[in-house]
């Protein structure tokens, strides 16, 4: 059960972390030079490790 609880916690904690990529971009969408930024792989299991 308890790895089941982790495993969803995971899942919000990288849900939560696309969206606010998404929310940035978005934000920043009339700023000049702006670049996109994008969630990778990577990124998750680096944030999901620490």
């Amino acid at each position: 059960m308890l790895r089941a609880l982790y495993s969803a916690a995971a899942g919000m904690e990288s849900q939560q972390t696309n969206l606010d990529v998404i929310a940035n971009n978005l934000a920043n969408v009339n700023t000049t030079g702006f670049k996109k930024s994008k969630i990778e792989f990577q990124d998750l299991l680096y944030q999901t490790i620490r």
